[in-house]
């Protein structure tokens, strides 16, 4: 019993000198203070399960964001995410296209679908620019519209001096292919610039994924998990409850733009959640995302589809289409009335929140398609993103 008080003693010494295996939490609003290279720096961790575009790995105090840039992109760039207060590892043990402290404090984005993920994560006050605020929803930024930097983007070009000014960690651009682009311009500046491609992910899950890609940038990964989580629940929850109708409405979608029909493919996103509430896409045949039709083949093949979605937002009524082409009037949707568009959340500027919040909450859309293929199924449904199209007198 005599040896009991110094075996204590040792042994109370030892787990006052020995560190922590890992830290409780990630930190999403301060830096290292005093570095332990034995200590892992991000208990929370995301994994990728539905996006095809990025994978994530870490390590005690550094992630490694691998992306594919753009829809055929020969190369993937990588992101070495070092947590801030902690040394970045050396060229020697990996090449990196960027080298990001994280958290970030302020940042620049060049596209809407970026925004519903800083709202769920609570970095939405960290948002210092977008490209315009012209087809913005969120009424939080729209709030802050005065303290928010308007610094342009691919189409209209990028206002550098600007962005010099606004002078934010990192400016989250998008770019559709190897040609150049406004990201020359932005790289030009100095300034530190990473690409998101959610737009390339096919599925409705897939593109709301990114999410867990916007929160590897703050440490908010626990906030992303929780948010994707309720997402998935909710999509698997509505796709099992129409996976079984007995009676699948075949259904077309778009509409001509400059006079060729840029029609969703069998392997699109707008295909999938067709599917998924119990619709029969007509071109659900045709491989890949979008293919471009003449109005006579649409005609001939979907002019007996029981439904026509997601077309021309412009249009108000059925006498805005026809006033477009009278031979709308051959299709069966028109004729029975079936006409449902995406465009029930436009604002004043032509700002389509589908496109905004309805990427990052698939489950929302599919409930509206589900509605409206088989009301039966949804009867107290109240539409977020779908209206039907006004039927002229």
């Amino acid at each position: 019993m005599r040896y009991m008080k110094p075996i204590l003693l040792v042994l109370l010494l030892l787990t006052l000198i020995v560190p922590i295996a890992a830290q409780d939490g990630n930190l999403t609003d301060s830096c290292v203070m005093d570095y332990d290279e034995s200590v892992n720096y991000f208990s929370d961790t995301v994994e990728v399960e539905y996006a095809d575009g990025f994978s994530v790995r870490y390590t005690n105090n550094y992630k490694i964001v691998e992306i594919t840039p753009w829809v055929g992109a020969e190369e993937t760039l990588t992101y070495v995410l070092v947590q801030c207060g902690t040394p970045p590892p050396t060229e020697t043990d990996i090449e990196a296209d960027a080298i990001i402290e994280v958290p970030i404090d302020s940042l620049v984005i060049l596209s809407t679908t970026i925004l519903p993920h800083l709202d769920s994560q609570g970095v939405l006050d960290r948002l210092a620019g977008v490209d315009t605020l012209q087809f913005t929803s969120n009424e939080a930024v729209l709030e802050r519209a005065d303290s928010i930097a308007e610094v342009g983007g691919e189409f209209s070009g990028i206002n550098t001096e600007l962005l010099l000014d606004t002078q934010p960690d990192l400016i989250m651009a998008q770019q559709f292919s190897s040609a150049g682009t406004a990201l020359d311009t932005i790289q030009s500046t100095g300034l530190q610039v990473v690409l998101n491609a959610d737009f390339a992910d096919t599925s409705p899950l897939g593109q709301a994924e990114w999410g867990k890609f916007v929160s590897l940038f703050f440490n908010t990964e626990a906030e992303a998990n929780a948010v994707f989580e309720n997402v998935v629940a909710e999509y698997d929850r509505l796709a099992e409850l129409a996976e079984d109708v007995e009676a699948r409405p075949t259904v077309i979608a778009a509409s001509p733009f400059q006079g060729s029909w840029f029609m969703p493919a069998g392997d699109s996103y707008l295909a999938q959640l067709i599917e998924d509430a119990g619709g029969d896409f007509v071109f659900s045949d045709e491989s890949g995302t979008s293919i471009v039709l003449d109005f006579e083949v649409v005609l001939e093949q979907g002019n007996e589809a029981d439904y026509w979605v997601n077309f021309n937002q412009f249009w108000a009524t059925t006498d805005d289409m026809l006033a477009d082409d009278s031979r709308y009037e051959e299709f069966a949707a028109f004729q029975n009335g079936n006409l449902w568009n995406n465009n029930k959340r436009v604002n004043g500027n032509g700002g389509n929140d589908y496109f905004e919040n309805g990427v990052a909450n698939p489950h929302l859309l599919l409930a509206d398609l589900i509605a409206i293929f088989h009301p039966d199924l949804l009867p107290e449904h109240e539409f977020d993103f779908y209206q039907p199209l006004e039927m002229s007198e």
